[in-house]
């Protein structure tokens, strides 16, 4: 399904060229995406949700997705979140809402980290535990290396990304394998402490209850250690891809956290 109404914009900065489709009107909530994977079918539904409740929903496109474009090597987390700080200045009106799914929520952390007068709440949907197997850290790159054959891919779609009344083969597409590697590189190019914390805004973590990127054991990790500032949402019959899965009570639970913004 593809979104007719959607309008794109493109911000232009120091050689770095950042396309975000945008969808309706209201206080900014920004979307960012999963690793290797852009920021449009996949969120097509939730984003309606959100738009419907009285938000503007813009979804910038990472660095080779799109008509994003910028270097592709020698980039850290931060470049990637200075990209989405560059949206933020020049789409929003002031402080914004960001979502960042699965790798996007280490984006939005560190928009959070170093831009902490653009951001007033943050949305770490399917994030990660503190400590992940290494087999289910590797299944990103297994999924979305198209070289690797379809049956493989779908074992570890099946096993790491969608709950089993799911169908894992949507997810054969749409995979971009330079974006993914850049990706890699940047957040090997950092360590979690230097954006984990997340500035001091509140925080909405909306996971699937049988994501293996976040062990039962791991699901009160974030409110141990921040706080009343952390409200946890898991949501039934959904695993980490989560918004192809269960694109409507994952925008129910946001929805109702977002009413405290209004």
């Amino acid at each position: 399904m593809t979104n007719s109404n959607r309008k794109s914009e493109f911000v232009t900065e120091n050689g770095v060229e950042i396309e975000t489709y945008i969808d309706g009107d209201g206080p900014a909530f920004f979307i960012l995406p999963s690793y290797g994977r852009d920021g449009a079918e996949d969120y097509d539904i939730f984003t309606a949700q959100i738009v419907r409740a009285g938000w503007q929903v813009l979804r910038p496109q990472p660095r080779g997705i799109a008509g994003s474009k910028g270097p592709m090597t020698d980039v850290t987390l931060h470049d990637l979140g200075n990209d989405v700080a560059l949206c933020i200045r020049t789409m929003s009106d002031g402080p914004s809402v960001l979502l960042g799914h699965a790798f996007g929520n280490a984006v939005a952390r560190i928009v959070a980290t170093d831009h902490p007068a653009l951001v007033r709440g943050v949305i770490l949907a399917a994030s990660q535990a503190s400590k992940v197997p290494e087999h289910v850290a590797k299944a990103p790159f297994i999924a979305g290396d198209p070289s690797t054959p379809a049956t493989e891919r779908l074992e570890v779609l099946r096993t790491a990304f969608f709950a089993p009344n799911h169908d894992p083969s949507i997810w054969l597409r749409g995979w971009y394998p330079k974006t993914l590697k850049m990706q890699h590189s940047a957040a090997q190019a950092v360590t979690p402490s230097e954006y984990w914390a997340c500035g001091d805004v509140p925080l909405l973590e909306v996971f699937g209850q049988l994501d293996p990127f976040k062990p039962k054991e791991y699901w009160t990790e974030l409110r141990d250690q921040f706080g009343d500032r952390v409200t946890t949402v898991v949501v039934d019959d959904a695993s980490h891809a989560l918004f192809p899965e269960q694109p409507v009570p994952v925008a129910q639970a946001v929805i109702s956290w977002l009413m405290s913004f209004h």
